[in-house]
């Protein structure tokens, strides 16, 4: 999360989208999972809390369908405290969910079942599959054919978005990334090996934007370290 030297950034400036930024941890090697069917956790618990944290100061947190099949999670800030201090501050207690699909979702997920408001967008000419699969859950968003992401970040902005958290998986880092759609990227490096070519990688091969990006911090988190990256 951005020290507290530095003030929080709460939009984008340069356009009419959120603040964008990449969360992600990954092994030395590359890996943000393995292959097996089991969740492969590679932060630690201090790092948990960290991302508790960095949760609470967003507006909306968006992941991809794939992971939310794939780990079920909850995508909660789970400290009753910061939940509190949003709701203080005149927000509601969770950051709205978002996530995009092109063919639906089981409503019985936990990411449906937990938490505050859900958005789901997809593709215009699947907005009636994915409502029929959603029932009431979620608010199904049509966002063209084939979907455009930035269209995506242009709803948010005008639904009082104005900071957005993106927890992967790949596929939307890689499009973020390679869209210059990202203002920020913390990425956390676990201490283990994954080695399996079959499992996913941070990123999926694209055409990014060259040169080398800007550090701001480097900080260990328990057994971890956080690298963020400025990106704009």
């Amino acid at each position: 999360m951005p020290s507290p030297s530095r003030p929080v950034p709460t939009g984008h400036t340069g356009s009419q989208r959120p603040y964008v930024l990449l969360s992600c941890a990954m092994s030395v090697d590359g890996y943000i999972d393995d292959s097996s069917p089991d969740r492969l956790v590679l932060s630690s618990a201090e790092d948990l809390d960290r991302v508790d944290e960095v949760r609470s100061g967003c507006d909306a947190i968006l992941i991809g369908a794939n992971t939310i099949r794939r780990d079920n999670p909850r995508l909660l800030v789970n400290s009753s405290d910061r939940r509190a201090r949003r709701v203080a501050h005149g927000q509601p207690a969770y950051p709205t969910k978002v996530t995009i699909t092109a063919s639906g979702l089981d409503p019985a997920l936990k990411f449906f079942q937990t938490g505050g408001d859900k958005l789901v967008y997809c593709p215009s000419g699947a907005t009636e599959q994915v409502r029929a699969a959603l029932g009431e859950v979620a608010q199904v968003v049509p966002a063209g054919d084939p979907l455009d992401l930035a269209r995506v970040l242009a709803d948010l902005h005008a639904r009082g978005v104005g900071r957005l958290m993106v927890e992967g998986g790949s596929s939307l880092h890689t499009q973020f990334l390679t869209g210059g759609l990202a203002d920020e990227l913390h990425l956390v490096v676990a201490p283990i090996f994954v080695g399996d070519p079959t499992a996913p990688r941070l990123v999926n091969p694209g055409s990014f934007p060259p040169g080398r990006l800007a550090v701001d911090e480097i900080r260990q988190v328990g057994d971890v370290v956080l690298i963020r990256y400025r990106l704009s």
